[in-house]
């Protein structure tokens, strides 16, 4: 038996995940343990769940893996640095710190902080792995695929070097054949806007694509003939001359800004229909370069399937014209594309390689299940009850039949749930795990869970869950469309109109197909409230409030819940009512 563990960090979304003998056995994001929204530190609350999960202490471990090499990515700063000299003093100067206390010597930082997480003092002392950046966002992609021979597309901000990577998959090995290199990144591109209408990089680019909606691309000819000079590949070069974040701590600089005729908007500062224009150019022109990409790429490694990682993955608006605006037949998103999901990459590659070696042996090597993404703690009824007693809340226990008859009906009321049931999701998307669930059917939902329930941005919309076999009926997608992870925006048909809550600004939906498989629970409870309403869906959105992560405990979501302007909420099979004292 053969355990490894997985850990990204250092940089945002720090993450940690355990593999054993070619299962995906638990897999966690730091933030929901310490509650700081993408934390980057050290995955240690993480690694000890995932141990905890199996049963293990460091000191059991056969392997760690770390999701990119540090070495080559100093390489790649300190170039950088030197090439800009001296306008980069600044960003050297506040780099260097963190590299010099640990990241560079990051063997030994890592072992120093899994000593830590070793409450029976049995320490890690076996090889720690690291493994390429890109290799590992493949891995998370590829070797999660339901389609083992698969084309490969890596996009994010920057790994060491690579910023976009191509290559393919048999389902064995994994080959990246094609990179385009750091400081031409789309990912970095599509955080300049971010930066540029007032949103933060690395937490904000979904903002900006939810407002792109909004807006017309009226600025994309100008972004193309620009900032950027795009080949028919895909490919393309960033005219460094209106970009800071090579030379500066800033993503953007004046002549920038001079393009638009505009300064980069504040947080604080109104959104205006420039803004709007402006999220909707870039998001054309993102669109339009992964389209090049992905056709350039199946030229390349002919395939049904297409796996795509990185962060630029996240991008579902993207995703949904690659769907149907490219040669492959299939697009497999994992759950996690972004870092996170470096840590699941990082220890695919290790196992693998252990695996491919016993099957000399006779084992059999297939691709890993995420199963639906749910590899997370789980909190039983006693659990949970125990955890709400302790903090004086109210509440009601009843059994499926009845927890499922009496929410169904408090959503066709016109209720908003807070649901938390069964093992938390892995990556940035609630799946009906760690949820908060409304009637998609009124005109007003939209605005008061963005108002009084999330507390977010009013153009930010929200995802509807659907019986799988529901979903031709209300969006346009071929019967054999799959989205257990909210991977892809797509449009919506006439018979949608009945869930207005669910439909975007330009006619669109991140949908979230469910099977009875996926979620036996949560399906029920759809199918009920369909037979009340007649509409086989829900809204759903993560069970979190603004600059909150998603809660992982029946603790948290009580306080949530709390905070909030929900109705009620269920937390594995008890209910708590707002109208109750709790």
């Amino acid at each position: 038996m053969t355990t490894t563990l997985g850990i990204s960090a250092f940089f945002h979304d720090s993450a940690a995940c355990l593999v054993r003998d070619g299962r995906i056995v638990a897999a966690a994001q730091e933030e929901r343990f310490s509650r700081i929204k993408h934390d980057a530190g050290f995955p240690e609350s993480a690694i000890r769940y995932c141990l905890d999960a199996a049963k293990l202490s460091p000191g059991d471990l056969d392997h760690v893996v770390f999701y990119e090499k540090p070495i080559r990515k100093f390489d790649r700063l300190m170039e950088s640095f030197l090439a800009t000299a001296p306008r980069s003093l600044r960003p050297f100067t506040t780099a260097m710190p963190s590299w010099i206390k640990g990241k560079l010597n990051l063997r030994k930082t890592l072992r120093r902080r899994l000593d830590q997480v070793a409450g029976d003092g049995r320490r890690y002392v076996g090889k720690m792995h690291f493994v390429d950046h890109h290799l590992a966002h493949a891995a998370s992609a590829a070797w999660t695929c339901p389609w083992p021979n698969a084309a490969v597309l890596v996009c994010d901000a920057v790994g060491e070097w690579a910023t976009t990577s191509l290559g393919w998959s048999d389902g064995q090995q994994i080959q990246l054949t094609h990179q385009l290199r750091y400081p031409h990144s789309l990912g970095l591109l599509y955080s300049a806007f971010t930066y540029f209408c007032g949103f933060t990089v690395n937490s904000g680019e979904y903002k900006l694509m939810g407002l792109a909606a909004y807006g017309t691309p009226k600025y994309a000819q100008a972004i193309e003939s620009e900032l950027l000079n795009v080949a028919s590949d895909g490919s393309f070069r960033l005219n460094q001359e209106f970009f800071g974040f090579v030379e500066s701590l800033k993503m953007t600089n004046q002549r920038f800004a001079d393009v638009f005729d505009q300064t980069p908007r504040r947080a604080d500062e109104p959104i205006t229909d420039f803004h709007r224009d402006l999220a909707a150019s870039i998001q054309k022109v993102t669109e339009d370069i992964l389209l090049r990409t992905a056709n350039h790429l199946h030229r390349l490694h002919a395939a049904d399937a297409l796996c795509i990682a990185g962060g630029v993955a996240l991008n579902g608006k993207a995703n949904g014209r690659l769907l149907v605006e490219t040669p492959f037949q299939h697009l497999h998103v994992p759950p996690a594309p972004g870092d996170a999901g470096g840590a699941v990459g990082a220890a695919l590659l290790i196992d693998r390689a252990v695996l491919d070696d016993a099957a000399v042996e006779g084992q059999a090597v297939s691709q890993y299940s995420m199963q639906n993404a749910c590899l997370g703690p789980v909190y039983d009824s006693q659990q949970s009850s125990q955890e709400l007693r302790q903090i004086g809340a109210n509440f009601r226990s009843l059994t499926d039949e009845a927890l499922i008859d009496e929410v169904a009906r408090r959503l066709a009321d016109g209720q908003v749930v807070g649901w938390m049931d069964g093992p938390m999701e892995f990556g940035p998307r609630a799946v009906g795990r760690r949820s908060i669930l409304a009637d998609p059917r009124g005109d007003d939902v939209r605005d008061r869970m963005n108002q009084a329930i999330k507390f977010r941005e009013p153009f930010r919309p929200f995802a509807p869950v659907v019986l799988a076999e529901r979903v031709t009926k209300y969006f346009q997608v071929s019967g054999d469309f799959e989205s257990p992870w909210m991977s892809f925006i797509v449009p919506v048909k006439a018979a949608a109109e009945i869930a207005p809550a669910i439909i975007h600004a330009d006619g669109t939906a991140r949908v979230q197909t469910l099977t009875r498989d996926q979620n036996p629970k949560l399906y029920h409870l759809i199918q009920q409230f369909d037979r009340m309403t007649g509409c086989p869906m829900l809204v759903n959105t993560s069970f979190n409030v603004k600059d909150e992560p998603i809660v992982a405990s029946p603790v948290d979501a009580y306080r949530c819940f709390q905070k909030s302007g929900m109705d009620c909420c269920v937390i594995q099979n008890h209910l708590l009512d707002k109208r109750e004292s709790c």
